[in-house]
């Protein structure tokens, strides 16, 4: 069992750190509300940090679940950030979806003291990090994945070194330009269904076993029929995702016209006050 800081008790974070007291990890958490840290001190058994620092000092595994990459500069290199209190020999594992860029920053600072960094992002959503089935896509050294891959397989069921430092962020930036496709389609589909009348239950029970088949509609079709909403991956960080994607594509001089398009339905939504509905909401924008 290891030694393990994690610092971001999101929706997504709290759980996972969670399925890590659960293995027998000693966990100390540091959450920028104190409250939530707390509350996860009563959920589950670790301590609470009043810093990154604090959370970071002694570990042998900081992990962090934020929101961007400003997020992550400041609880590693910020003020009382992780990063100066990690000994030689540890390492930082982030969870976040960030720019590659600022992965390798972030790595090569770590590397001049000996210390290893992967970027892991995650796939899965807010029911596979409670349930700890999440896909983790990872960047970085074979030495420092061999030794982190055991840990973080307590909250994911498919855990995966793609290449280097920045890969598994580029991977993650693959699955949402994947994911905005499908949602668009999923949404457009059921809009005629409804439209049209259908038995919506024989329809998407029937297609998803075919070659229309995909995570989303299987997922998400009935609470798509209900106009529930609430809950899942918000709009808001879908569309971060989306631009730290489409970014990544214009500078290696690509395009991904059906995402940049998908990516403007999303602020459609925002605009409506979806902000924090699930990406699922694309139909409402259909009628």
């Amino acid at each position: 069992m290891s030694r393990i800081a994690w610092i971001g008790l999101g929706v997504m974070g709290f759980p996972m750190a969670g399925h890590l007291a659960k293995a027998g990890h000693e966990v100390t958490v540091f959450n920028r509300t104190a409250a939530k840290a707390e509350a996860w001190t009563r959920t589950f058994t670790g301590r609470a940090a009043l810093t990154p620092a604090e959370a970071a000092d002694g570990a042998e595994i900081v992990f962090s679940c934020v929101g961007n990459d400003d997020d992550l500069r400041s609880v590693t290199t910020g003020p009382d950030g992780a990063c100066a209190a990690m000994a030689p020999g540890s390492c930082y594992v982030d969870c976040t979806t960030t720019s590659a860029e600022v992965a390798r920053d972030l790595a090569e600072g770590l590397r001049r003291r000996d210390i290893g960094f992967l970027d892991a992002p995650v796939s899965g959503g807010q029911a596979g990090a409670e349930a700890g089935t999440l896909t983790v896509m990872v960047g970085g050294a074979e030495a420092d994945f061999g030794r982190a891959a055991p840990v973080i397989s307590a909250f994911a069921r498919k855990v995966t070194r793609i290449g280097e430092v920045g890969t598994g962020q580029t991977a993650k930036m693959v699955n949402q330009l994947c994911i905005a496709g499908v949602v668009q389609g999923l949404s457009e589909g059921m809009a005629l269904a409804l439209r049209a009348g259908l038995d919506i239950p024989a329809v998407m029970e029937t297609i998803s076993e075919g070659a229309a088949g995909s995570w989303q509609m299987s997922n998400r079709w009935k609470t798509m029929a209900e106009g529930k909403y609430d809950f899942g991956f918000a709009v808001d960080w879908m569309r971060k995702d989306l631009d730290i994607a489409l970014r990544e594509v214009a500078h290696l001089g690509g395009s991904a016209p059906l995402a940049a398009l998908v990516d403007q339905f999303y602020a459609d939504v925002q605009r409506a006050g979806g902000g924090r509905w699930d990406t699922s909401s694309l139909l409402t924008r259909l009628g």
